[in-house]
């Protein structure tokens, strides 16, 4: 009865449409989870030595709960398709007319049967220790003690050997692809370029994603070409994860090859801290190049070679300390400058960026000379930043766009821009946090386990299906399982930040006051249309997407 309940509350929607594969894997899944609660249930009823029903009081009521589970299944496969197309019609998608109701089936019990196999191996071992340790010590204690060596056997194996495996394997996968040279990204030839033969950076040592930063972007005849105005050449340096040992020796040489392409000569210096694999989203960086007419320079570092999650789950301190050793050696120079004659300071980063960039500076050695802010896309649910600024909001405004005292320190925008008027004073240093209230990576929490979380709460995000609902312990898996395809939406959905939406970020953020109301809306148009013609929008066309 429990996995048949988990099993149609794990078909209803979330936030991300899945596929049939995906959604058989998490229904098969849930149903392990509901089957074992019950399970454990009846071993610890008959542990106590509690009353147990009739054997035929017993057969009747599975024959009432065998027919109304069998009715609750075929009904929640039955909505699937209605489901899904809930999220899809959010997300301007076109809708499916089969959700695949018999594949989603043959999925989910291979996944239940391999969890159970799994389960049924767990109790054996537990059975076999606590039948050796039965003989120097009482029963009940014993099999305790059984349980509990057989959960620490099965992780040491499962941390230790398996992830630890797969680990080496995905980081040695990583780097050989880091190290290919694609065919459709020349080494540029200006001296200016980071990556040029004049360059202290060596184009083979840029990585794949620094050649693809420095190799994109924006040229000034570009740029001019759509905002009618002369423009800059915007500088971009990249340091890649092979230059050096040290993250420190990484950042001095950032820091002189910024000097080389005169960086600090700029109207606008912006600090990117990359995304796991090194990848950032041009999607940001176009779009303050053309607000500013190229007059931007920005400086980036990578810091590992896996993509943001595995980053995130192997290796959470390598992007944390590369993030500040590049901004300590960009600020430490920044600061000895003319107040007059150096550049505005910038922070940017997606994802795991956005975390990573946020414990790059601290507070307290700004406070006497503080950078001009910071643009944080995407941000994780770890941000700590961002999680207790959105816990202390004020009270009327909802958990997915929230507003936080009088808005002069910190903004929050998504589809439709901010919540504070453009034209409210800021002070001296401005934040801008932008996120979609469909991207699980910044929503997901473990207590949505026992709790539904705020932003499910009336009024929703413009992209959060209605038909959404809180079930325990479910939900949270099913939000899980969204992070890991949040970027398989349309451009502006989920974890896919589309440049239009940057439009607006950026014009708080950077104080843009020559462009009119007509030019910026013209700009979003054509950034917009640049952008869906490179790709739709979906990960499937660019598999580097949110790294």
């Amino acid at each position: 009865m429990l996995g048949a309940l988990f099993f149609a509350a794990a078909l209803t929607p979330t936030l991300i449409p899945r596929s049939y594969l995906t959604q058989g894997a998490l229904a098969g899944g849930c149903f392990a989870i509901g089957y074992f609660a019950g399970v454990l249930w009846r071993r610890l009823w008959h542990y106590l030595e509690l009353p147990e029903p009739s054997a035929h009081a017993r057969s009747v009521a599975n024959a009432l709960v065998a027919t109304g589970c069998l009715l609750v299944v075929i009904f929640s496969l039955w909505r699937t398709a209605e489901w899904q197309n809930a999220i899809r019609t959010v997300m301007k998608m076109a809708p499916v007319e089969t959700a695949h109701p018999l594949k989603v089936c043959a999925i989910a019990l291979i996944t239940f049967l391999v969890l159970l196999v799994l389960g049924r191996l767990f109790v054996l071992i537990a059975r076999f220790l606590a039948a050796r340790i039965r003989r120097v010590i009482p029963r009940k204690v014993a099999n305790v003690i059984g349980v509990l060596v057989a959960g620490l056997l099965f992780w040491s194996i499962a941390s230790n050997v398996l992830i630890r495996t797969a680990f080496n394997a995905l980081d040695s996968s990583f780097r050989e692809l880091d190290v290919l040279l694609e065919p459709e990204r020349p080494q540029p030839t200006a001296a200016d370029r980071t990556g040029s033969s004049a360059s202290l950076v060596k184009w083979k040592e840029l990585g794949r994603m620094g050649r693809r930063f420095i190799a994109s972007g924006p040229t000034a005849a570009e740029i001019s070409a759509i905002t009618g105005r002369p423009a800059q050449e915007p500088v971009r340096v990249y340091v890649g994860l092979a230059v050096r040992d040290t993250a420190q020796a990484r950042a001095r040489l950032a820091l002189d090859e910024l000097k080389r392409q005169h960086g600090f000569e700029r109207k606008l210096l912006i600090v990117i801290t990359p995304t796991g694999t090194g990848w950032i989203d041009p999607a940001a960086m176009d779009t303050v190049e053309y607000l500013h007419h190229g007059d931007v320079a920005s400086v980036a570092m990578q810091y590992s070679y896996l993509n943001s999650p595995l980053s995130l789950l192997f290796q959470p301190e390598y992007g944390a300390e590369a993030a500040r050793a590049l901004f300590v050696e960009i600020y430490g120079y920044w600061t000895t400058l003319p107040k007059d004659k150096r550049p505005k300071l910038y922070l940017h980063g997606l994802s795991l960026g956005a975390l990573n960039s946020e414990k790059s500076a601290e507070l307290f050695e700004m406070i006497g000379d503080p950078i001009a802010g910071a643009l944080w896309s995407g941000p994780p649910f770890e941000s700590r930043n961002w999680r207790s600024i959105k816990d202390n909001r004020n009270p009327a405004s909802p958990a997915w766009l929230p507003e936080f005292r009088d808005g002069r320190f910190v903004r929050f925008m998504n589809q439709n821009g901010p919540t504070v008027p453009a034209d409210a004073p800021w002070g001296p240093m401005r934040v801008v946090y932008l996120q979609y209230a469909s991207d699980a990576i910044t929503f997901f929490a473990y207590r949505d386990a026992y709790r539904p979380p705020a932003w499910m709460s009336a009024p929703r995000g413009p992209d959060v299906a209605p038909e959404l609902r809180w079930y325990p312990i479910v939900t949270m898996l099913q939000l899980a399982l969204d992070m890991a395809v949040a970027t398989n939406t349309p451009m502006g959905f989920g974890h896919v930040y589309a440049p239009e939406h940057y439009v607006d970020a950026w014009v708080a953020v950077t104080d843009v006051g020559d462009w009119s109301a007509e030019a910026l809306a013209q700009l979003k148009q054509q950034l917009a249309a640049k952008a869906r013609t490179t790709t739709t929008g979906h990960a499937d066309d660019d598999p580097d997407r949110g790294g």
